[in-house]
Protein backbone atom coordinates (compact mmCIF):
# COMPACT_ATOMS: atom_id res chain seq x y z
CA UNK A 1 0.00 0.00 0.00
CA UNK A 2 1.67 3.60 -1.13
CA UNK A 3 1.71 6.22 1.76
CA UNK A 4 -0.55 8.80 1.67
CA UNK A 5 -1.13 12.33 2.67
CA UNK A 6 -2.45 13.72 5.61
CA UNK A 7 -6.39 14.18 5.19
CA UNK A 8 -6.68 18.17 3.78
CA UNK A 9 -3.35 17.94 2.46
CA UNK A 10 -2.58 18.56 -1.08
CA UNK A 11 0.00 15.97 -2.61
CA UNK A 12 2.73 18.08 -4.36
CA UNK A 13 2.79 17.80 -8.17
CA UNK A 14 5.40 16.80 -10.27
CA UNK A 15 5.99 20.91 -11.60
CA UNK A 16 6.23 22.11 -7.89
CA UNK A 17 8.97 19.70 -7.20
CA UNK A 18 10.98 20.51 -10.48
CA UNK A 19 9.97 24.60 -10.09
CA UNK A 20 11.47 24.36 -6.16
CA UNK A 21 14.37 21.66 -5.89
CA UNK A 22 15.42 21.64 -2.00
CA UNK A 23 18.18 23.82 -1.55
CA UNK A 24 21.88 22.62 -0.70
CA UNK A 25 22.79 22.68 3.07
CA UNK A 26 25.55 24.83 4.28
CA UNK A 27 29.07 23.14 3.65
CA UNK A 28 28.11 21.76 0.81
CA UNK A 29 30.87 21.45 -2.10
CA UNK A 30 29.27 23.20 -5.10
CA UNK A 31 30.11 23.68 -8.73
CA UNK A 32 29.51 27.02 -10.38
CA UNK A 33 28.17 27.56 -14.57
CA UNK A 34 30.64 30.55 -15.48
CA UNK A 35 29.53 32.96 -17.54
CA UNK A 36 32.32 33.38 -19.69
CA UNK A 37 31.51 29.51 -21.89
CA UNK A 38 28.71 28.13 -19.65
CA UNK A 39 31.18 25.11 -17.99
CA UNK A 40 31.00 24.02 -14.48
CA UNK A 41 33.77 25.25 -12.22
CA UNK A 42 34.40 23.59 -9.18
CA UNK A 43 35.94 24.54 -5.74
CA UNK A 44 33.13 26.17 -3.76
CA UNK A 45 30.76 25.42 -0.96
CA UNK A 46 27.64 26.48 0.52
CA UNK A 47 27.36 29.35 3.04
CA UNK A 48 23.85 29.81 2.99
CA UNK A 49 20.89 29.10 0.80
CA UNK A 50 17.67 30.44 0.10
CA UNK A 51 15.13 31.07 -2.67
CA UNK A 52 16.64 33.96 -3.84
CA UNK A 53 19.78 32.49 -4.40
CA UNK A 54 23.42 31.16 -2.70
CA UNK A 55 26.02 32.62 -0.86
CA UNK A 56 29.33 30.95 -1.42
CA UNK A 57 33.00 30.25 -0.14
CA UNK A 58 36.13 29.93 -2.27
CA UNK A 59 37.81 26.62 -1.20
CA UNK A 60 41.32 27.82 -2.42
CA UNK A 61 41.63 30.96 -0.30
CA UNK A 62 38.31 30.36 1.96
CA UNK A 63 37.06 34.22 1.03
CA UNK A 64 33.18 34.50 0.83
CA UNK A 65 31.69 35.90 -2.85
CA UNK A 66 30.01 38.82 -3.08
CA UNK A 67 26.35 38.50 -3.84
CA UNK A 68 24.38 35.45 -4.49
CA UNK A 69 24.35 32.86 -7.26
CA UNK A 70 21.12 31.94 -8.43
CA UNK A 71 19.88 28.27 -7.36
CA UNK A 72 19.99 27.11 -11.53
CA UNK A 73 23.33 28.33 -11.66
CA UNK A 74 24.76 26.32 -8.83
CA UNK A 75 25.09 22.52 -8.66
CA UNK A 76 26.13 19.78 -6.60
CA UNK A 77 29.76 18.96 -7.03
CA UNK A 78 29.94 16.12 -9.31
CA UNK A 79 33.05 13.13 -9.04
CA UNK A 80 35.04 13.27 -12.23
CA UNK A 81 35.12 9.77 -13.88
CA UNK A 82 38.72 8.35 -13.94
CA UNK A 83 41.43 9.00 -17.66
CA UNK A 84 40.20 5.07 -17.94
CA UNK A 85 36.85 4.96 -18.66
Amino acid sequence: MAPTNAPGTPAPSTAEATENPPLLPPGTAVEVRTTLDSRWSRGFEVVSASRAGYRLRRLSDGSELPGRFPIDQVRKERKRSTWWY
